[in-house]
């Protein structure tokens, strides 16, 4: 899958993420198995996809000249580990859960126009 298809895919996922966050209630009990097993099922296929993002991102800004760099794409991988997994277990405040929500659209969107830029030269 090519990088500009992954980072649209991510940018969609992120605003499921979102309207879970804010529409569903903390889990009962977090130590409950059965919502551990639902979570790691749901959550695999994105860990998947933003680890291939990570990849292809980090190659595309080292040998370009563009407004993203590697440091961003590393933290915005982390970032998006994390809001998947507090987009199910709800334990962040919700702003805290909204900046970085915002910081990885922002970084997702500067690397699209990146992208675009790239492929018109």
């Amino acid at each position: 899958m090519e990088l500009k298809t992954i980072t649209e895919q991510l940018k969609q996922e992120i605003t499921k993420l979102k309207n879970r966050f804010e529409t569903n209630e903390k889990p009962e009990d977090r130590r409950d198995r059965e919502f551990f097993n639902f979570v790691k099922e749901e959550t695999t296929p994105i860990h998947s996809l933003v680890q291939e993002w990570e990849k292809q991102a980090s190659l595309f800004v080292k040998n370009k000249q563009v407004s993203v760099h590697p440091q961003q794409v590393a933290s915005t991988s982390d970032n998006l580990q994390i809001l998947l997994l507090n987009s199910y277990y709800i334990d962040t405040p919700r702003k805290r859960y909204m900046e970085m929500y915002h910081s990885i659209h922002y970084v997702l969107d500067q690397l699209l126009s990146d992208i675009e830029k790239s492929d018109v030269n």
